[in-house]
């Protein structure tokens, strides 16, 4: 039985696991087949406000949006799906599976080559430049010690494919959606690849890479990925949000921020508000997330 054909009624443990389990099998290793001269350590990196400015999803919209990849009507009806199930059926785990799915019901039918030619546009157009310099030194230094480097984050795998591959990391771990054939089936393999479940994907590539955790680093901005950052030996808090400084600071973990000082006193406060109007209803409809839409 492959991760596709697996029961959808599944509690959430099970469902971070399995999003990990196919996360990690979906790991991009194309820039890792030579054996690297530190073979048992490795570098996890969140994206969105850890490797790049604001939300990737969000840009990823916006794009798709734009070339008519979906309409705008088919935004507002999984976002309004969205609230419905989470105000009404929020206790209901059948109302959560159907809130979850019916935000990717309408992407059933596209291939997933046409969004990975379309993301590979929309990196160039929307992204490149809000990559931030001081994490992207980061990564190049765990790659300049021979270690393997790769991006986890709730975004899809696909565009979380894309961003790997340009700053020339070992690979990428993100959100999947089933396909079959290469055809959208409009559905989550698991969940998404959020707060646990990134933890779960970590541990399964480590496994099947044999890597030491001890010896491995990971990079966050947000506090959803603490059981990511307590897994290795090396954690760094990113642009943090309040809650992770705290962590970071009251365990002795290390801590950049990258921004200017007013930015990241409004961060809270502003990365709240992007997520919950904007990103949120955008990313309901074309995002493969299924359900609230927590930062990656």
């Amino acid at each position: 039985m492959t991760p596709f054909e697996r029961p959808r009624r599944l509690d959430l443990q099970q469902r971070s696991a399995l999003a990990g389990e196919a996360a990690a099998a979906s790991a991009d290793v194309e820039s890792a087949l030579l054996t690297p001269s530190d073979p048992t350590a490795a570098a996890f990196f969140d994206v969105d406000n850890t490797i790049m400015q604001g939300a990737s999803i969000f840009h990823l919209a916006r794009g798709l949006h734009r070339r008519e990849f979906f309409s705008t009507r088919e935004i507002l009806d999984a976002a309004w799906k969205q609230v419905y199930f989470r105000v009404v059926g929020v206790e209901d785990p059948e109302h959560v599976a159907e809130a979850r799915n019916s935000a990717l019901a309408f992407i059933a039918g596209h291939t997933t080559t046409e969004l990975e030619e379309l993301t590979e546009e929309i990196f160039d157009e929307a992204m490149a430049h809000r990559i931030w310099p001081g994490t992207r030194a980061l990564a190049q230094l765990h790659l300049d010690e021979g270690q393997r480097v790769w991006l986890v984050t709730a975004a899809p795998i696909e565009i979380a494919s894309v961003i790997a591959r340009r700053l020339g990391l070992t690979g990428a771990m993100g959100t999947v959606a089933e396909h079959v054939d290469g055809v959208y089936t409009g559905r989550l393999v698991g969940d998404l690849l959020h707060g646990p479940a990134k933890a779960e994907a970590v541990k399964a590539l480590a496994a099947r890479e044999g890597l030491d955790l001890a010896r491995c680093s990971a990079y966050s901005d947000s506090s959803n990925d603490l059981p990511m950052l307590s897994l290795v030996g090396d954690p760094c808090a990113i642009n943090p949000d309040a809650r992770l400084r705290a962590h970071a600071r009251a365990n002795g973990w290390r801590v950049r921020d990258y921004r200017t000082g007013r930015k990241a006193a409004r961060a809270g406060l502003a990365g709240a508000a992007l997520a919950g109007a904007v990103t949120g209803a955008i990313a309901a409809g074309v995002s493969l997330r299924g359900r609230a839409f927590p930062r990656s």
